[in-house]
């Protein structure tokens, strides 16, 4: 017998006047299942093993429908849900013949979109379809469309941004931390460099005589115990560290020499 659930498209089966198990309407429908049809064990678990692969099908469904996944996290959701291996590797095989799931097709959508709403380089990209589970292959088939020219406008504009943050740092430190910060997001070295130059940046010399100066009185105040000599060599080697020009720290020594006299 067959007896409509509550919830729609589930069904409970009976057998010999007994309830055996439920099905989904897609089992049911798939293998043509009918009042006084005979059941035997064999059916009766190849109908179980197909109603648990298609409650598995309808949860891999309802995470896909919220954005695109690849099959290493949608094998991971059903896991985590303690659905059977042999019932999840069904569920990838139906989901793939399905087209449901394509990790090349992820992968390029993933390279486009962080391309477009992103600041992130090709190595970063590519370290990212790696924890997604995506194969090096299709990584790399991916990362042809960050083309080089994308590469140099986005790497740009987001050296553009990071000038902008370090603008009060000493001329030196600016240049460093922006093609650090290049190289962090995932640019080549080379890359950072081109980008770097792009920018044609030029030191403000009134604001790095200011800057010079904030930063030189307070390391000379902070080795204020030291004899003079060392003091002074403590500090040039402090502010020389900071990203100032040597020579600008030995003028401005110089000048601290001239006040105090």
């Amino acid at each position: 017998m067959i007896e409509a659930q509550k919830r729609q498209g589930r069904f409970n089966i009976y057998v010999d006047g007994h309830y055996a198990f439920p099905v989904s309407e897609n089992v049911l429908i798939d293998f043509r299942l009918f009042k006084g049809m005979e059941i035997d064990k064999a059916l009766e678990e190849q109908l179980v093993s197909a109603d648990d692969v298609s409650k598995a099908y309808n949860r891999a469904l309802d995470y896909l429908s919220h954005q695109l996944r690849t099959e290493k996290e949608i094998n991971d959701k059903l896991i985590s849900l303690d659905i059977e291996p042999l019932t999840v590797e069904k569920t990838m095989k139906r989901l793939r013949e399905l087209n449901l799931v394509d990790d090349s097709h992820y992968a390029v959508s993933y390279v486009r979109t962080m391309m477009h709403t992103g600041d992130k380089g090709p190595r970063v990209i590519q370290q990212h379809l790696r924890q997604k589970g995506i194969g090096e292959k299709l990584i790399d088939d991916a990362l042809q469309v960050y083309t080089t020219e994308d590469r140099l406008e986005i790497g740009t504009a987001v050296a553009e941004k990071l000038a902008k943050r370090y603008r009060r740092q000493a001329f030196g430190t600016q240049k460093q931390k922006i093609r650090q910060g290049l190289i962090t997001r995932g640019f080549a070295v080379d890359e950072a460099t081109q980008m770097l130059a792009a920018l044609d940046l030029t030191p403000d010399i009134d604001e790095q005589q200011v800057l010079l100066a904030k930063q030189g009185e307070k390391m000379w105040h902070r080795y204020r115990t030291l004899r003079d000599s060392e003091r002074r060599y403590k500090t040039k080697q402090a502010l020389y560290r900071k990203g100032f020009k040597l020579d600008d720290i030995s003028q401005w020594l110089a000048d601290l020499g001239e006040s105090a006299d």
